[in-house]
């Protein structure tokens, strides 16, 4: 799928990405541009953008072509999930379908974006058990375990693109959409976290009943060497700390958590 329909597509989802789109730039890129012809230019602006970058080639440099790898396999993920789940009658009650539907677009647009931008480099979509090897034996029949590995993927998703932002530092307009999908993502983790009965922030490590390894290093209190729980002691509790910051994951750690669902 090309730019130009990804856009089309985006404009479905959200009625107002045009208007919104048209003031991200300070530079005014798109502020002349009708909602028309964005959907034409997409293409040339990526493809120009991608040049002043990289010079007079669009070729990836080999680590931004790693992360975004990566960060397909987690969207090919999340999207199968949600795509077999709208699929699955009687799994989700009927005032949170619409939720889980747009849930289930984003995450398929994000597949369409990372692929678009890397191209043949792009990984294939490989088979997925959401049993997690019989971990969760009910994913699709029971909406309780259906939205706990809900919770388990978005938590680890807004982590791991945490985590990975430091490797696109040489990418500077992928790292910026690699954020704003960062952002999402933490939308849909706030979103599935209430409907779990739970707060939309992470409290210490707290597992909510999923693998310790999600969570691990949630509970830190030390930000840039500053130990906040000393210094706040008496006026903000730990608990409260831990709230305010959410920790990256490395790699390593994110396929951990994923493996068993491979």
């Amino acid at each position: 799928m090309n730019l130009q329909s990804i856009f089309t597509e985006l404009d479905k989802v959200d009625n107002d990405f045009f208007d919104r789109l048209e003031h991200v730039s300070r530079r005014g890129l798109f502020s002349s541009l009708t909602k028309k012809t964005i959907a034409v230019a997409a293409p040339a602006i990526l493809a120009s953008a991608l040049t002043k970058t990289y010079g007079q080639g669009t070729q990836l440099p080999q680590n931004v072509v790693d992360v975004l790898n990566f960060a397909l396999l987690l969207e090919y993920l999340e999207y199968e999930f949600y795509d077999i789940a709208n699929n699955s009658p009687g799994l989700i009650p009927n005032q949170y379908k619409p939720a889980f539907e747009y849930i289930r677009r984003h995450e398929e647009l994000h597949v369409k974006l990372l692929k678009s931008v890397l191209g043949s480099q792009a990984i294939s979509k490989p088979g997925f058990d959401y049993s997690a090897k019989g971990a969760f034996p009910d994913t699709f029949r029971s909406f309780q375990t259906f939205t706990a590995v809900s919770q388990a993927f978005e938590d680890t998703g807004v982590r791991a693109y945490k985590g990975q932002a430091p490797n696109l530092m040489n990418a500077k307009p992928i790292l910026e959409t690699a954020l704003r999908i960062h952002a999402t993502e933490a939308t849909h983790a706030a979103r599935v976290r209430y409907l779990r009965g739970q707060k939309g922030w992470i409290t210490l490590a707290n597992t909510s009943g999923l693998p310790a390894a999600i969570y691990m290093g949630d509970d830190n209190v030390v930000q840039k060497g500053i130990n906040l729980a000393n210094l706040l002691a008496g006026q903000v509790p730990i608990e409260g700390i831990t709230e305010a910051f959410d920790e990256p994951l490395t790699r390593d750690q994110v396929m951990a958590i994923v493996k068993p669902f491979l």
